[in-house]
């Protein structure tokens, strides 16, 4: 009989604890490996997934208001290589629940709307992100330049929540972060 390493033992063993302790909430990822995960931090987590669809929903009604129209992008941006240089615009691919045998087909692209708007012959067509602190990861800063280099949208605007309750921000991709990366 093999002797086990300290390592793994204790590895086993914290995992055992977790299972016991009502602090964590054991998940099962695709490959079958349990994650565990703080019931306070899952919590949270669905509050700040709630609070974010809210503010979508809010930032639509206030482009409605000012009689643009508005739809949910169901397109994205993948990227071929690590420096998210060579990309292309695909759909966005359903998210599959196997425990709830359930397929999400609601899964939003990037950005998160596009509207639009007539304005005499022809149309005004732009990217709407709706981020609850207005900051924007590496690689969505990447996505944003691609769509305006390519010309798919004129703008991107990034919403975000003002100082004042209930106050929208919108700020210009181009004016904030420029069309070219950083990189040398």
């Amino acid at each position: 009989m093999e002797r086990i390493s300290k390592e793994i033992k204790k590895r086993v063993m914290d995992a055992v604890a977790k299972v016991d302790n009502l602090e964590y909430e054991t998940s099962w990822n695709d490959r079958g490996a349990p994650a565990y995960k703080k019931k306070s931090e899952v919590k949270k987590g669905r509050k700040s997934r709630a609070t974010g669809a809210k503010f979508e929903l809010k930032v639509r009604e206030d482009f409605e208001k000012r009689e643009w129209i508005v739809a949910k992008w169901t397109n994205t941006v993948e990227f071929e290589d690590k420096e998210m240089i060579n990309g292309k615009l695909v759909k966005c691919k359903p998210n599959f629940n196997p425990f709830t045998k359930i397929i999400r087909m609601n899964s939003a692209g990037f950005p998160d709307f596009i509207a639009f708007k007539t304005s005499g012959s022809y149309y005004e067509v732009m990217g709407v992100e709706v981020k609850l602190n207005g900051i924007i990861s590496k690689e969505e800063k990447a996505k944003c330049r691609f769509l305006l280099n390519k010309r798919i949208f004129k703008n991107i605007l990034i919403a975000k929540k003002g100082e004042k309750r209930g106050e929208i921000e919108y700020i210009d991709f181009t004016e904030k972060y420029g069309l070219e990366s950083n990189k040398a």
